[in-house]
C-alpha cells in the first residue's frame, strides 16, 4: 500500500516494517532519493501515506507512523541498492565465514544479481547475495564533519 505513494513521488522506498517500540507498535517507513530527502518532503509524504492507511483500515489496532530518510548510514538490501553505492565505504556481515571472516569493511567495488565485491585492504572478496546477513553504508564521519563545519 505504501509503495505506489512513495513511488508516485519520485522516491525509493527502503523500507516499510512494523515495529514494537516500548509496549507500542511503530510502522516505519523508509524513503530515499538521489541527493537525499528533506523534512518537507517527509512531512508531506507523511501526510499522504497516512491519509491512504486510514482509507484502507489496516487493522490490528493503534500504531504511530513514522516516515524518515536513511540517514547516512544506510541499510543496503537490494541488488540496485547494492549497485547506486558502488564506489562506497560499506560493512557487510555475512551468515557463513568468507575468506575466514564474518564483517567485511571496505569499498563496494562490484554488485550483480547473484553477489558483490568488496575490496577489503586492498584484496578484492566476493560475497553472494544469499550469504549476507546484513549491510550498510559506512560515513566518513571526518569529512562529514568537515563539510558541515564549512
Amino acid at each position: 500500500m505504501v509503495r505506489p505513494i512513495v513511488e508516485h513521488d519520485g522516491l525509493e522506498l527502503v523500507e516499510a516494517v512494523f515495529a514494537r517500540d516500548g509496549g507500542r507498535r511503530v510502522l516505519r517507513v523508509t524513503v530515499d532519493r538521489e541527493g537525499g530527502v528533506d523534512l518537507d518532503t517527509l512531512s508531506m509524504l507523511s501526510e499522504r501515506v497516512s491519509r491512504r492507511l486510514d482509507l484502507e483500515d489496516l487493522g490490528g489496532g493503534r500504531y504511530e507512523l513514522e516516515v524518515s530518510s536513511p540517514g547516512i548510514e544506510r541499510p543496503l538490501r537490494t541488488v540496485e541498492q547494492y549497485r547506486r553505492f558502488v564506489g562506497a565505504r560499506i560493512k557487510v556481515k555475512t551468515s557463513e565465514p568468507v575468506d575466514d571472516a564474518r564483517v567485511h569493511v571496505g569499498t563496494l567495488v562490484e554488485a550483480d544479481d547473484h553477489g558483490i565485491v568488496v575490496e577489503v585492504d586492498g584484496t578484492p572478496r566476493a560475497i553472494a547475495l544469499s550469504a549476507v546477513a546484513g549491510a550498510r553504508t559506512v560515513a566518513d564521519w571526518d569529512a562529514e564533519l568537515k563539510r558541515s563545519n564549512a
